[in-house]
């Protein structure tokens, strides 16, 4: 979804371009959760160059380079977005040919901001889907009321509106209680202090890589009951939410350098998580039991099962 939003179309196994694409797109984001001991003793720096780290993030950033090269041309010659619409790199070049006299917008830019919404707003979204079915299944209750208010609210109708969503309150609890067990960025985004300071009685020099542990604080047991049960009810009596104003709970970050697509990231995985309960049941395979789900986590810029997530999906009939 966060690809059609961006590019306008889809990218599918069954041409060249679109295996290309996907390949370097999930090297891309594996390199994400990469790090490089250089990252924390600069002057190690020099292993990335022996263990191939360097080469490998020149190679995908040479791919990544010459396919917005050709997406940029393709949407200055010809519009590609299928519902006739316009799609993001359509807004961003129009803007560009609005401000070309007077604030010039490079291209570079122009692939700076996609690389940047491919990089917030497509594992993180996949992830998230993933432990939220997953944490259903092992939850048949919450399931099922999850399903009776989607398919309540929707009824038989094939598409599911924003309207709708604003409508389904469960439907946020689960997304929210996912986000708290489940955070897209463990570590959020690394920042820099900007000044010398102190916390907690350890003294922070300027110039220091901060991480913030949202996974840790969304488990905390002072901040939450039963941190480590998954309980979307706990969100439905409280203005406890995600967008940077409670400490407890910040997904995203917080501040003027929380995550700028929020909004777009929830609305998306709302809309799928919701589409996927409508239109189908689950079940685990080969009889499996709910509660012997495993639920271990592969670690990188965002958490992912470490087995993938295997369910049978059966067409739901009203």
């Amino acid at each position: 979804m966060t690809i059609r939003v961006a590019l306008g179309r889809k990218y599918g196994d069954e041409d060249g371009e679109g295996r290309k694409f996907k390949k370097f797109l999930a090297e891309f984001v594996e390199l994400l959760g990469t790090s490089s001991i250089g990252d924390y003793i600069s002057w190690l720096g020099w292993t990335s160059k022996v263990d191939g780290l360097d080469a490998k993030v020149e190679k995908v950033a040479m791919l990544f380079d010459e396919f917005l090269e050709g997406v940029i041309q393709r949407d200055n010659g010809e519009k590609i977005c299928n519902d006739g619409g316009f799609d993001f790199v359509d807004i961003l070049l129009e803007f560009q040919r609005e401000n070309k006299d007077r604030s010039p917008v490079e291209d570079e830019t122009i692939k700076a901001i996609i690389q940047d919404m491919f990089a917030a707003g497509t594992d993180t979204t996949f992830s998230m889907l993933e432990w939220s079915i997953a944490e259903l299944i092992r939850k048949p209750r919450t399931m099922n009321t999850l399903q009776n208010e989607v398919r309540e609210v929707a009824g038989t109708k094939e598409e599911i509106s924003e309207d709708d969503l604003e409508k389904m309150h469960y439907l946020k609890a689960v997304i929210k209680e996912s986000l708290r067990l489940h955070s897209p960025a463990p570590l959020l985004i690394p920042r820099e202090s900007t000044q010398d300071t102190k916390v907690m009685g350890y003294d922070i020099s300027a110039g220091t890589q901060v991480l913030v542990n949202a996974w840790a604080i969304g488990r905390d047991p002072s901040l939450w009951e039963n941190p480590e049960e998954f309980h979307p009810e706990r969100f439905l009596d409280t203005s406890i939410d995600y967008k940077g104003l409670h400490f407890e709970f910040v997904p995203f970050g917080a501040g003027r350098r929380g995550c700028p697509g929020i909004t777009f990231g929830v609305a998306v995985n709302e809309l799928a998580l919701a589409k996927l309960v409508h239109k189908f049941e689950y079940a685990l395979p080969d009889g499996g039991r709910e509660e012997d789900l495993d639920m271990s986590e592969s670690y990188g810029i965002t958490v992912h099962r470490k087995p993938p997530l295997l369910v049978l999906t059966t067409p739901y009939t009203c």
